[in-house]
């Protein structure tokens, strides 16, 4: 990784910009303090404008998905994004302001909408208010007299007529009154009720003590009248919605446009957001960066291509971001390390190793040639037909290769399809043949051969552990520590290999077992000396000795294997399962219409359980056991300066 500098001319920064973010060769790095003569450029006003619109299209986007939902196959995630040619964004740009209107739009009539429903709402509230008023011939609001005042209200409580005159009475004996009840239920009662004006305190006081309280719906109409004006100015906002809806219907035509026009601002939104981190001067402007050492020729000769410049260059320190190069049968696999974590500058790119490893317990886990190549082929026919963008392509990519393996440990494990070869083949002859019966090579039944596949399972453990520890060995080496090298690590690893010739011993001669036995302890010797190196006096002993305990945590890392045999059998004793289900309803018409759909959705359950569970515990084996004996990781992944566009991308000029 090289750090570089590029001095270019002022009046050619928005050219050379978009060229360098067209190319996605550079890291742009802001300036934490400029330099003497230097400035910063102030474009957030700018810069506001492109994100308000980015978001104002993403919401406009939003709506019409609400309203008009874009129809999509089954497989249209994996599509690309669409191809633009280079002149076509000058035409984007030019229709941009109408599209943006046409966003504005999209919102204001959402918003609309939902401002009716909202006063919808209300109207709803006002009406079964007024429900228990509807018989009252006077306005709620209506005003006293000269000579009488009126109270129209409600009592926390149900009255008859009696018992209202009642209690009223009870309450103050010389209140003169008259009252009719409105609506009596539910705790409730409405009333209207007059009384002399004279006595109109004496009354309030009554009523106060009742637990009196007016309508929350004051009118100056009746009740009635005003109900029927709220289910009126209720079937004009439904109809303003419908009308709303409509127009937004009918603007879902402009949905690419819309899209494509998010993107030109989401491009220039990032562009701006680079200038608000270059240093500036009245003629000239500088950028500071990264680029990968082989493309540092290629960003060279554009910048000298598109302005007159300068470019100064010099190897990048220990915290410069990290770009991984692996070959096309590893790069798959970059996705899963940096799910961990990029790798720092001290370690070493683990992908190759992981790659491998990756494809293998996959395949192990999964062991059904049937859906291996379902997987390959599958994948083949969305990789020509849809042609994803590059991320999508590699997950793809990856779990075609994991097709590969699944579909030749199936062959080993003599799985394909479970046993649907020889299940189908009994089911319409009435015959009694087994898979081993009818493949032509000798196979591994993980029912049967358990113990063997869990001998094999640990072995691989063994390898993949140890691959690991000479990762570990390799970056001592290289970093000069031969102590932790071979002390640390070196005795180890010959420790457990020590371990393995011993197992291999007990099962095969005892010359084998007294070769392991020798180098295992010649091994705890070494590192009962070595291991407390770093401390003082007794201290080096006991630190020798309590590095032994470290044995155990191999032994349970290896254990962990065990899971290639359970995951494997797991597949294949379901995929048996369906098969047995599918063939128990005879040979007849139904039968077979049965038997073909438990085989399709039986089959298809479990590759989704068994595909997941693989990846998820392949992953699990390569981030707890391999990487903890090597990977620190908490490096910066290399991000250039590119178009992050989410729905087009740019053709490549050739």
């Amino acid at each position: 990784m090289k750090k570089v500098s590029v001095v270019a001319l002022r009046e050619d920064r928005k050219r050379l910009l978009e060229h360098i973010q067209d190319s996605a060769l550079m890291q742009v790095t802001k300036v934490d303090k400029h330099r003497k003569g230097y400035t910063s450029v102030d474009v957030s006003s700018q810069m506001q404008v492109f994100e308000r619109n980015v978001t104002l299209c993403e919401n406009a986007l939003k709506i019409l998905d609400e309203y008009s939902r874009e129809k999509k196959g089954l497989l249209s995630s994996f599509e690309g994004r669409k191809e633009v040619d280079p002149d076509e964004i000058g035409v984007i740009a030019s229709n941009s302001g109408e599209i943006i209107e046409i966003c504005r739009t999209i919102n204001d009539l959402n918003k609309n909408i939902a401002d009716n429903s909202a006063e919808q709402v209300r109207i709803n509230t006002s009406l079964s208010q007024l429900e228990v008023w509807q018989n009252l011939d006077i306005p709620i609001n209506t005003a006293d007299t000269k000579s009488t005042a009126v109270f129209i209200g409600t009592l926390p409580a149900e009255y008859t007529d009696s018992q209202l005159s009642q209690i009223i009475a009870e309450e103050n004996p010389k209140l003169e009154f008259e009252f009719e009840i409105q609506y009596s239920g539910n705790n409730l009662t409405c009333f209207v009720l007059f009384t002399p004006i004279s006595q109109k305190k004496m009354a309030e006081d009554v009523l106060r003590n009742l637990g009196y309280s007016r309508p929350l719906t004051p009118t100056s109409h009746t009740p009635s009248v005003k109900a029927e004006r709220l289910r009126n100015k209720s079937k004009q906002l439904l109809k303003d919605s419908e009308e709303s809806i409509e127009i937004i219907k009918s603007l879902a035509e402009r949905r690419e446009e819309i899209k494509v026009t998010q993107d030109y601002f989401r491009i220039r939104a990032d562009k701006y957001n680079v200038i608000n981190e270059l240093e500036h001067t009245k003629h000239v402007f500088v950028i500071h960066g990264y680029v990968p050492e082989e493309d540092f020729e290629k960003l060279k000769k554009l910048c000298e291509r598109v302005s007159t410049c300068y470019i100064e260059a010099e190897d990048a320190e220990d915290d410069a971001p990290v770009k991984l190069k692996n070959n096309r049968f590893a790069a798959p696999a970059q996705n899963i390390l940096t799910m961990y974590a990029a790798p720092a500058h001290s370690d070493i790119d683990p992908t190759p190793l992981l790659a491998f490893f990756f494809y293998f317990f996959f395949g192990m886990m999964f062991s059904d040639a049937g859906y291996g190549m379902l997987m390959v082929v599958a994948i083949g026919i969305v990789l020509k037909v849809f042609k994803p963008d590059k991320e999508m392509r590699s997950n793809l990519k990856l779990f075609q290769y994991c097709g590969v393996s699944t579909f030749f440990w199936g062959l080993i494990f003599g799985s394909i399809f479970g046993d649907a070869p020889a299940a189908l083949y009994n089911h319409f002859t009435g015959s009694n043949l087994t898979m081993a019966q009818i493949l032509p090579w000798p196979t591994l039944d993980p029912q049967k051969d358990a113990l063997t596949l869990m001998v094999i399972s640990i072995a691989f453990g063994l390898v993949h552990i140890l691959v690991g520890m000479g990762c570990k060995f390799y970056i001592c080496f290289k970093q000069k520590d031969y102590a932790g090298a071979f002390f640390d690590t070196g005795l180890w690893m010959m420790m457990l290999v020590g371990f393995a010739v011993l197992a291999v011993g007990i099962a095969t001669t005892p010359l084998m077992l007294y070769i392991g036995a020798g180098i295992a302890i010649a091994c705890a010797v070494g590192l009962v000396l070595t291991q407390g190196r770093n401390k003082k006096g007794v201290g080096k002993v006991v630190g020798g000795l309590a590095s032994l305990y470290d044995v155990t945590s191999y032994i349970s890392d290896l254990l962990s294997y065990s899971r290639l045999l359970a995951l494997g059998l797991t597949t294949g004793v379901m995929a048996q399962v369906f098969n047995m289900l599918a063939t128990m309803f005879g040979t007849g018409i139904v039968g077979s219409i049965f038997m073909v759909i438990i085989l399709i959705v039986g089959h298809a359950i479990n590759i989704g359980l068994n595909a997941l569970g693989s990846y998820v515990h392949t992953m699990r084996l390569q981030y707890v056991e391999m990487f903890s004996k090597f990977y620190e990781g908490g490096g910066e992944e290399f991000e250039p300066f590119s178009l992050k566009s989410k729905y087009i991308k740019i053709k490549e000029e050739k």
